[in-house]
């Protein structure tokens, strides 16, 4: 299953840059890479046009989202990495008191699409 999620980042190139370096293989915190995969995320990759991000989730059905933000309320290094990455961060106009990354709905599949329409390929 994909869950596909938005955020902003502050509008400033030297803040998105940094943001960007942090996020490379070699700067990423192992800790984070490890909580990640405790909870069950076998894939995660985020996007970035101008200062929007949409992070992509791909997880099995036994992920739960309630589990992994309580196994990271109780991870002080992963605490530290937030604390950190809301330096870079703004949250959505729309975003709930105290949300950071906000779900998408999906609107649109194109092999949902094709499956209710057989005729079609």
């Amino acid at each position: 299953m994909r869950l596909y999620y938005a955020l902003d980042l502050k509008d400033d190139p030297s803040l998105i840059a940094e943001y960007e370096h942090w996020h490379r293989p070699e700067n990423i915190w192992p800790e984070i890479v490890d909580s990640l995969r405790d909870a069950g995320v076998r894939d995660l990759e985020i996007f970035r046009a101008g200062n929007r991000l949409v992070l992509m989730l791909d997880v099995g059905d036994d992920y739960s989202a309630e589990h992994k933000a309580a196994s990271d309320a109780a991870n002080p290094r992963v605490q530290e990495w937030e604390t950190l990455m809301w330096k870079f961060q703004q949250a959505l106009p729309f975003a709930k008191p105290g949300e950071k990354w906000v779900a998408m709905q999906p609107i649109f599949s194109l092999r949902a699409t094709l499956a209710a329409r057989p005729d079609r390929k």
